[in-house]
């Protein structure tokens, strides 16, 4: 099994992808004229305006729940790894994959927005709805919604629930099979209550987790503040080979960098745009803003807390392209979760493991729950007009099935298979927002003139030349009531719109 998973891997994760995922980005920055540095002080003013309705959720739930697919296991175990096999520079290109990555998950999640639909009650939206609307190919949306279907029901919530084991093991000595059986009945509680649930659980929940394992961090390396100038120095020089021990592997680094990158922040994968279509706003670009500044949250401050935490301690190994170990730091330890929990409890003693422990369930828990909600809306994509009696409780027991069987099997094995899923789906968005730019761009530069004049921007596709945006013509009264109770005052013609 291990070996055709290996193989499957080195299909899809072939250098092309990896250089294509940093392309994109750098692409829709110059596109976008850098709207992750334009636009940040208006990216943290969106995230905590608007609010929910009966059919969507707020901004800041929308941004929440994304979150909870963003910040997962690939923030502890995810860095770890990278630095095994990419070295201390692996982490540079984790952050470029962010900065260049916030103008794909902008551009990915306003689509999301604009081509959005009302199902049974319910906004839905994503990659498959934008490649149908917006393209007009109807096979291709079908692709990407199986796929994705298969990669978030599947393939992706043993990564996760891998870590949960191993981190709680590790802490509290539980066992895998009692961790196993645990996670189940949890996550069957949240799954089974629907989106509402999963929104108030990701925004109750993922906020406090992300700031406290923030807060953690930044003790401990404030505690070792001498040696950070050294470790920013030895990040940049290993990215570009100029380290003499780990110039050997510069095509390592960027290959684990953008690897772990995007498992971790998702640009371009095309899960945040499912989460982002769920928000109830006045104009695509809002969410696509607040999506942006997503990226920025989960790499740039939750990985790099961990990346400087290893680096700082020096509890970390590195391995050259044929297994040979270029550094040693943490004897007998696997590369994953175990590194940071002997970091943390190296400088925390009797609280750092089992805080690592407790982080690493939540980041992944609400990950999982996250993969739940792509799933299921992929399903609801696929069965629009037509009813298939349980299919949805059989997306529901396969999830809580792959947790199961993630949570005891290797972890090499659970994260080759997590990578197949990832990178199948970063495949189909990326060709997919690559053809559908233009709407998007349109709804940026529509954002940014009606910002100008002072008003609340409020998106009318039909006057920008937008076709089959339907949500945002037929539901124009519904977005206007949503407005009012916002407080917000109207243009002289919107009230007839």
């Amino acid at each position: 099994m291990s070996e055709l998973v290996n193989a499957i891997n080195g299909i899809i994760w072939s250098p092309a992808l990896v250089y294509l995922c940093l392309g994109v980005g750098l692409y829709f920055s110059l596109r976008t004229r850098f709207l992750q540095l334009r636009h940040l002080r208006e990216m943290i003013k969106l995230m905590f305006q608007g609010k929910g309705n009966e059919a969507g959720v707020s901004s800041f739930q929308a941004l929440s729940m994304t979150l909870a697919g963003r910040v997962g296991t690939g923030n502890i175990a995810g860095v770890a790894t990278a630095i095994t096999f990419g070295g201390p520079g692996a982490l540079f290109w984790m952050w470029m994959v962010a900065f260049l990555g916030a103008s794909s998950a902008f551009v990915e999640s306003t689509l999301g927005q604009i081509y959005k639909e009302k199902l049974d009650g319910e906004y839905r939206g994503g990659p498959a709805f934008y490649i149908e609307k917006g393209l007009g190919m109807k096979w291709y949306a079908w692709t990407f919604a199986i796929a994705t279907v298969f990669a978030c029901g599947v393939l992706l919530p043993g990564v996760q629930a891998n870590s949960i084991g191993a981190g709680l093991q590790t802490a509290f000595d539980i066992s895998p099979n009692v961790t196993a059986a645990g996670l189940a009945l949890l996550l069957g509680f949240i799954i089974f209550g629907g989106v509402k649930r999963i929104a108030s659980f990701a925004s109750t929940v993922v906020p406090f987790m992300a700031l406290g394992y923030i807060i953690v961090a930044c003790v401990i390396i404030a505690l070792n503040i001498g040696q950070l100038p050294g470790v920013i120095l030895l990040i940049w020089k290993s990215a570009f080979g100029l380290d003499a021990g780990f110039g050997a592997i510069l095509g390592l680094a960027v290959m684990w960098g953008v690897k772990r990158g995007v498992y971790s922040n998702e640009a371009a994968q095309g899960t945040g745009p499912h989460a982002s279509s769920a928000a109830a706003v006045s104009h695509p670009a809002k969410q696509g803003l607040v999506q942006a500044f997503s990226v920025y949250i989960d790499t740039l401050f939750v990985c790099s807390a961990t990346g400087f935490m290893l680096l700082i301690t020096g509890l970390y190994n590195v391995q050259g392209p044929e297994g040979a170990a270029l550094f040693t730091g943490i004897a007998g330890v696997a590369a994953g979760p175990g590194y940071v929990q002997t970091a943390m409890e190296t400088m925390m003693p009797g609280f750092g493991n089992y805080f690592v422990a407790l982080a690493l369930f939540f980041f992944a828990f609400t990950t999982i729950v996250a993969y739940y909600y792509i799933a299921e809306t992929n399903i609801a994509y696929l069965t629009r007009g037509i009813k298939v009696p349980g299919l949805k409780t059989l997306l529901k027991v396969a999830l809580m099935g792959a947790t199961v069987y993630g949570t005891v099997k290797t972890a090499d094995l659970a994260w080759g298979m997590g990578d197949i899923g990832v990178g199948l789906m970063a495949w189909l968005n990326i060709g997919a927002i690559l053809l559908l730019q233009k709407p998007a761009l349109i709804a940026l530069r529509d954002y940014e003139a009606q910002q100008a004049k002072g008003v609340d921007p409020v998106f009318h596709p039909e006057k920008l030349g937008i076709k089959n945006a339907d949500y945002w013509i037929d539901n124009r009264a519904e977005i206007n009531l949503m407005r009012e109770k916002q407080g917000h005052e109207f243009e002289p013609d919107e009230r007839s719109a």
